[in-house]
């Protein structure tokens, strides 16, 4: 919006700033964690309102978790608020990229809302059907990938490789539909404690804005020996929005949680990580920088085979962060722990951009 008004007056003056794609992008994480605390505290008082009991707690998890019943569920719903707006205020309108990821984030979020809300009106945990939900995710997955893919190649970059790709052709668009569905739930499985998902998805965010913007520099991009995506570097400000909005839901997340994401925000926000991974053609390093999201829904992939096959568990429980907690681990150790693995796979993943 702003920047289409700084296009009209001809960057002039003041809006000359509008121009560059690392002011709007600190402009646009200020804008959604400004607008994230000021709603926060009247939407958590509604949520908390119209839940009544909060988020269904389950049962047979670790006792601890007992104590955090009647906290109210769907706390993404502020996390879409801020971050849709921020980035309609301080985005390039015309850019396909953005309106791709946020298709991304709001479609993913909707199908959470509707899960999450299942779960509270009936005090079950089972929520929409698993293959209804796959179903409606790929389907927005799969428009969002047509929309991206006709912007890019349909090349599968290797990282610390220059320039090597594999040409996966049509098969692209179901390769890039599966890396933001993989993500999205991947984001979802994480989020079991309290900041646990909040977190890394911030750095993996702030990581990829970085990522995002040099794939969207010729000079930059060359240099390193990295695919270059014209305008892509537009997707840096996509990630200020989440950073922003991440950390503003993070103060009200924080240990004794006052509200939850639930679906509706862990679905959004793996999807959206995903959406830009394919936009930015690093796909792989995807893998790398949210590995902990990997290793979670691996632990419960594992976890399920195994037990169906021989009827014992390899984790006490799953995902894993609950495996810790039943080593005795308490939920903060596991937390500020799993945080420090985020930092440290993200350092790995930025890596690649140079050691090629």
């Amino acid at each position: 919006m702003l920047y289409l008004l700084a296009e009209w007056l001809n960057f002039e003056g003041i809006f000359n700033l509008v121009r560059y794609q690392t002011f709007r992008a600190g402009a646009t994480l200020m804008t959604a964690l400004i607008i994230g605390l000021v709603i926060g505290p009247r939407f958590i008082a509604m949520l908390r309102v119209r839940q009544g009991k909060g988020q269904p707690i389950r049962e047979d998890g670790p006792q601890t978790h007992l104590a955090k019943r009647g906290t109210p569920t769907m706390g993404g719903l502020m996390i879409l608020i801020s971050l849709s707006l921020s980035v309609l205020i301080w985005m390039d309108l015309s850019n396909p990229f953005i309106w791709a990821c946020l298709a991304v984030t709001l479609g993913f979020g909707l199908i959470g809302f509707l899960d999450d809300y299942d779960k509270v009106s009936k005090a079950s945990h089972k929520g929409v059907s698993g293959k209804v939900r796959l179903l409606l995710e790929f389907a927005i997955a799969g428009v969002a990938s047509f929309i991206v893919v006709n912007e890019v190649n349909t090349f599968l970059y290797v990282p610390f490789f220059n320039d090597i790709g594999i040409e996966l052709g049509v098969f692209y668009y179901a390769f890039a539909a599966f890396v933001i569905v993989g993500a999205g739930n991947a984001v979802n499985l994480t989020d079991g404690l309290d900041g646990l998902a909040t977190m890394p998805v911030i750095i993996a965010a702030g990581t990829f804005a970085l990522i995002a913007y040099l794939v969207g520099r010729v000079d930059y991009s060359d240099y390193l020996g990295i695919p270059y995506v014209e305008g892509a570097g537009e997707l840096a400000i996509f990630c200020a929005a989440i950073m922003g909005a991440g950390l503003a839901f993070l103060w009200f997340n924080a240990p004794p949680a006052a509200v939850f994401m639930g679906d509706t925000g862990s679905l959004a926000l793996g999807g959206a990580l995903g959406a830009i991974a394919v936009a930015t053609n690093h796909e792989v390093v995807l893998a790398i920088v949210g590995g902990l999201f990997v290793f979670e829904a691996l632990s419960v992939i594992i976890q399920v085979f195994w037990f169906k096959r021989t009827g014992k568990r390899v984790f006490r429980m799953a995902p894993i962060h609950h495996h810790f907690e039943q080593l005795g681990w308490s939920e903060s150790k596991v937390v500020i722990r799993f945080w420090i693995v985020a930092i440290v796979l993200a350092l790995m993943g930025l890596a690649t951009l140079k050691l090629r």
